[in-house]
Order: structure tokens, then sequence, then C-alpha cells
């Protein structure tokens, strides 16, 4: 005689594990240090962390050759720009003239607000696409470029250091963000080199500088 098969649990819903996204970040340093920015509720965006943030400017500082974290006069372009915070930690701190470049108009809204709250005057926020907004620089034009897109889209990443090392100038910088280490043969390829590095989690942050002529 077959046994009854043994009666069946209903299945519960599992519980969503619980959103560790950050609702704001805060400017660093510079004038409008200690300044909240609030992050939107939107798929992909990831603001850089504070703490990143913090070494990252400590690196662009160390390359300035002044004191507090300064950028003075620098041209900057922060591509993917979501809150701000790369390219708004970089005006605080005496950046001349910093590109925020965002697709998405709800976030340009945001950006448009707190540059009108902070009476940010070097700030310029255009809403399009990023990696047209570095292709048009001016070759040799740029002191920072901000590169920080969407970790799904990683087709944008190799166009955009190609756009990124053109325009920089010879002392600048490129900051790269990515759910990878990029290796310096990868980079070799963009004329590209790594000059600094950290991994916070799941973020690959790397400072890279324009390879020197004749290195092998």
């Amino acid at each position: 005689m077959k046994k009854a098969p043994f009666p069946t649990t209903p299945t519960t819903p599992k519980t969503p594990k619980h959103d560790k996204r950050p609702h704001e970040v805060r400017i660093i340093g510079g004038q409008w240090k200690r300044t909240r920015l609030a992050v939107a509720d939107k798929p992909g965006l990831r603001p850089t962390p504070d703490r990143v943030r913090e070494t990252l400017f400590n690196w662009l500082a160390s390359l300035a050759a002044v004191g507090g974290g300064e950028l003075p006069g620098w041209q900057c372009v922060d591509a993917f720009a979501g809150t701000g915070a790369l390219g708004l930690e970089a005006a605080s701190r005496g950046a001349g003239a910093v590109l925020l470049c965002e697709q998405d108009p709800a976030l340009v809204a945001q950006l448009l607000t707190i540059k009108g709250k902070l009476g940010a005057d070097a700030v310029r926020v255009e809403r399009g696409n990023g990696l047209t907004a570095i292709e048009r620089s001016v070759a040799g034009s740029l002191h920072v470029v901000f590169l920080d897109p969407p970790f799904e889209n990683p087709a944008l990443y190799e166009p955009a250091l190609r756009a990124a090392a053109r325009a920089l100038r010879p002392e600048g910088a490129v900051y790269l963000e990515a759910p990878r280490k990029w290796s310096d043969e990868e980079l070799a390829a963009y004329g590209l080199e790594s000059y600094r590095y950290l991994k916070a989690g799941a973020v690959h942050a790397h400072l890279l500088r324009p390879r020197a002529e004749g290195t092998a």
C-alpha cells in the first residue's frame, strides 16, 4: 500500500534583503564640508562612499602639491554624475570649472537644486551623455576626469577611458570606479597607468595617470 504523500507546507515569500545603499552622502572637505547630498532611489545609482572619496581627494591633493586637499583652478568632468558627489567635492576644494553630466532628468533637477543652494558658480550641470561630454573636451585640457559609470553597463568603460586619456593634461588624472581591478596591461592600451588603487567592498577605485613615454 502506497503511503500518502507528505503534506506540503505553503512556501513563504522571502523577505527582501535590507537595502544597504545610503540615503545620503556628504561632502568631505573644502568650503562646503559636511554638506549632505540626497541619494535618490534609482536603479544603478551607487554613489562613491564617503571613505573612498576622502582617500581619492587625498591622492589628488598630493598631485596638486598643495596642502589642505585643494585643487586650485582645476578643470574637471564628472561624466556619470548621479548625486554629483565627486564633482561637487572637487568644486568644494577649489576646482575652477566642474561639469556634472547626467542623463536622468530627475537627477539633473536635483543637481541644479544643490548647485543653486551652494551658489556653486564653478559648477555646470548638463543633461546628456557623459561619454560625449568627454569626447568633445579639448585634447589635453582636463586636470581630472571622474569615471563612475553604472556597473551593469561594462561597455562604457573602454570608450570612456580612451576619451578621458585624450582629454587629460600631462599632469592630469582619471578616477575610475569599477566592479573589478583593471590590470596595467589593459590600461596601457589607453595610454594610462595605475597611480593609486584601493578596494572597498564591491568598489575597485583606481587613480590613473598618463603613461610615461617609452614605458615598457
